[in-house]
């Protein structure tokens, strides 16, 4: 499932986005009977419902009654879920830091970044699930690049090397967490773990394709010589979930490296000279 952000009208969105005056006046309903929604309110009871039951179950509908509240009553303060998301995107990446010590170097503080915009995508899978092709243009949005940025920018590579970093970070860490977030996700939704899945086919597998290893010997290697040791018992990762951490880690230290070889070739490179020089 792919949802994607900005569908609704762009002034309207955008004002609710930044709390400018433009979004009509409706931060908050009059008074009456019962205690007067806010806009925040019903972000955080979106969230509430896209962490436990995924973005699936959202709903105006599903919203409103952990409000206690029709889905009409919501409609005063947002103009349906398209918009519903976009805040709630927005609200949670004001969990992310907003600053990392650049004193150990840049590589130590995008290691950082990475680790917390992983975890971040696991406490809520559901925002992998809102596509980038079209991003939400909030505040906190903008404030998490601006981190990153700063960051890379002490590689003092230029902007145009710099804005294919960020693309390729954002989309190494988001891919990443992805798998290690479904692999939770199929466990909950088939009632399978991804261990008792794997040995109820490797078995059968063996048996309906008796020349499996003459047929993909290089894949067999790699199973047999690069396989990790299950994890730990009291870990609380499953099979699949501890392969896409470790997989996530080393692929985050090859990018690092690559970067390091981008600086260090850009600064043994002497700048161009003028026609005059």
């Amino acid at each position: 499932m792919v949802v994607f952000a900005g569908q609704g009208d762009p002034r309207r969105s955008l004002s609710l986005l930044w709390r400018t005056k433009d979004d009509g006046g409706r931060t908050r309903a009059p008074r009456g009977p019962k205690p007067a929604l806010t806009i925040e309110a019903i972000i955080d009871a979106g969230i509430a419902v896209a962490d436990a039951e995924g973005m699936a179950a959202l709903s105006m509908r599903t919203v409103g009654e952990r409000l206690g509240r029709t889905a009409m009553a919501l409609y005063t303060y947002v103009p349906g879920k398209s918009e519903l998301v976009d805040l709630m995107y927005d609200r949670v990446l004001a969990e992310l830091p907003t600053d990392y010590d650049l004193t150990p170097g840049w590589r130590s503080a995008v290691t950082s970044w990475a680790a917390d915009s992983w975890a971040f995508s696991l406490r809520h899978p559901w925002v992998l699930q809102v596509s980038q092709a079209r991003p939400v243009l909030g505040p906190n949005e903008y404030a998490s690049l601006e981190t990153l940025l700063r960051v890379l920018y002490a590689t003092e590579l230029d902007p145009t090397t710099l804005r294919r970093i960020v693309g390729l970070l954002s989309h190494f860490v988001r891919g990443a967490a992805r798998t290690a977030a479904e692999s939770r996700q199929a466990a909950a939704a088939t009632g399978v773990t991804d261990e008792d899945w794997w040995q109820a086919r490797a078995g059968t597998l063996t048996e309906v394709v008796p020349d499996f290893a003459e047929r993909f010997p290089l894949l067999v290697r790699l199973e047999t010589e690069g396989a990790s040791p299950p994890p730990e018992a009291d870990s609380g990762e499953s099979y699949l979930e501890r392969e896409a951490r470790m997989t996530f880690e080393a692929g985050l230290a090859v990018l690092l490296d690559g970067i390091e070889t981008t600086v260090a070739r850009r600064s043994a490179t002497p700048p161009a000279r003028g026609p005059l020089e």
